[in-house]
């Protein structure tokens, strides 16, 4: 694709969504109405009438909020070769991913639910070109870090990680330009996949480069071990970086020093079960522009109430700026009033846009606290501005019964540049008092005393994550445990500080 031709694009066919933007409520009733006409006839929905549902309010008495626990009996059905299950017809996929409770899940993708992600990722690329003005990545060599592209099949229905399953699906105006080679991308081990994508990449023009976080991190520092420069000077032309996964501000400055300039970033909110949001402009930071209009309808729940009987189920139009909600999809993939486990907090409603603030099964409360992802992610970039630290990974866990003292908060920490800790624990306290009132008063009443930073050696959370085979995939590291189960596991690579 021409760089003239693709602001061209760009232009026409972001004109054809603005609309959806532009109305957000009404498009949100439009997806509504559509998915209830696509569900009625089948399993799920002649079990929960769908044919007599008219409003937002009957689908609410009608249809529960399930977990994958409950989906299961229903996927089950459509793997032993039953059509019209949760969806019209059946699936084209089953983006297999890892859950923290239930095991491997098999999530429904539909024709249209995968149709739907790739316009969305087209989408926010377009949406930069025109914001930016930027076309300079659009010649060169791209680089998708992802699953294996190898699929396997369960009864007739292709099988595989979501975004191995994407790579077949690459326009093809793009393919010409993609890295890594289909034969590498197949490799399952993930370190020897890392040095055969340097093979491949390291003399390239790339201008583009995509991928989680921690994926991201392990390429860029096998470039630099191999090369002996910044990934900046290495690929003077890369302009842009995709990601995605988790929030990308705990890990700005580590990226900043490895590629030794600042570059734009885009950040994602995908999920298997359905591309929930991206960034549509730089000035935002991590607040994402909400999909409104890409086949899912969107539920919230209170993030203190997720999980109780009778918690207010609400939709987009009564969302609160500032307010945690667990989110809950129901999509043309097949999925009804699907709780996916994260929790997002609204910056703006107008237009749409939210930055995730965790899982709703990874915080902790051990003292009554209830601290969120989002809350440990801000206090630890404030410490790193205060004190010019450069992290590269963390999670926090309570420490309930310490041999002396009162109880705290231990973050496992692993610096790239290592701070003065005991300046850097007090600004996180600080920065944490701020934010959480309870957490605050547990500090003022003598409850907790400050947090303890213990740092860890370099590669220690690699080497966890590999331990318990996750290292990789689509594989993320809780910020947050109301256990010490990683914390015990870190423990061996603890960094004893001098007095």
């Amino acid at each position: 694709m021409t760089k003239y031709f693709a602001k061209l694009f760009a232009a026409y066919m972001l004109g054809k969504e603005k609309k959806y933007y532009q109305n957000p409520i009404d498009s949100q009733k439009d997806v509504f109405t559509y998915l209830l006409s696509q569900g009625k006839d089948t399993v799920y929905g002649k079990e929960h009438g769908f044919s007599q549902i008219n409003t937002y309010s009957q689908y609410k008495e009608k249809v529960p909020v399930i977990t994958y626990d409950a989906l299961r009996p229903y996927i089950d059905r459509i793997m032993d070769g039953e059509k019209d299950v949760l969806f019209a017809g059946k699936p084209e996929y089953f983006a297999k991913t890892s859950g923290t409770t239930s095991g491997v899940k098999y999530i429904p993708l539909t024709a249209q639910g995968l149709a739907h992600q790739i316009k969305a990722t087209r989408n926010m690329l377009l949406r930069y070109i025109l914001a930016s003005g930027n076309l300079d990545f659009v010649g060169g060599k791209m680089i998708f870090l992802q699953g294996s592209p190898a699929l396997e099949e369960k009864h007739g229905i292709k099988t595989g990680r979501l975004s191995g399953i994407v790579a077949h699906h690459i326009p093809s105006y793009l393919q010409s330009n993609r890295l890594p080679s289909y034969k590498t991308n197949c490799i399952e081990d993930w370190e020897t996949k890392v040095e055969a994508i340097v093979d491949e990449t390291s003399d390239k023009n790339m201008t583009l480069i995509s991928g989680i976080p921690s994926w991201l991190q392990m390429y860029f520092e096998r470039l630099i071990q191999r090369k002996g420069c910044s990934v900046g000077d290495m690929f003077p032309h890369f302009s842009l970086m995709v990601t995605g996964g988790v929030n990308y501000e705990p890990y700005r400055a580590k990226f900043e020093n490895l590629i030794g300039r600042k570059i734009d970033i885009l950040q994602t909110y995908p999920a298997s079960e359905g591309f929930i949001a991206a960034s549509d402009s730089q000035a935002t930071d991590d607040s994402l522009l909400l999909e409104v209009h890409g086949g899912i309808f969107y539920e919230f729940i209170p993030a203190e109430k997720y999980g109780q009987k009778d918690a207010p189920r609400l939709s987009l139009e009564d969302v609160e700026v500032g307010k945690n909600y667990a989110i809950i999809l129901t999509t043309d993939s097949g999925l009804w009033a699907y709780a996916i486990g994260d929790t997002v907090m609204f910056t703006s409603t107008s237009p749409y846009r939210l930055k995730v603030t965790g899982r709703v099964a990874h915080y902790t409360s051990a003292f009554g606290e209830h601290v969120i992802g989002k809350e440990v992610e801000q206090a630890l970039n404030d410490a790193c501005q205060k004190t010019g630290a450069v992290v590269t990974e963390f999670t926090v866990a309570p420490m309930i019964t310490p041999p002396e003292g009162l109880p705290y908060h231990q973050w496992y920490v692993e610096f790239e540049k290592m701070p003065d800790i005991y300046a850097f624990s007090a600004e996180i306290d600080r920065s944490m008092c701020e934010q959480n009132v309870y957490y605050k008063d547990l500090i003022d009443g003598k409850i907790l005393r400050q947090v303890v930073v213990t740092p860890v050696e370099k590669g220690a959370f690699n080497a966890y994550m590999k331990s318990v085979g996750r290292l990789g995939g689509q594989n993320k590291l809780p910020r947050l445990s109301n256990d010490r189960k990683i914390a015990e596991q870190l423990e061996k690579y603890t960094i004893t500080l001098k007095q």
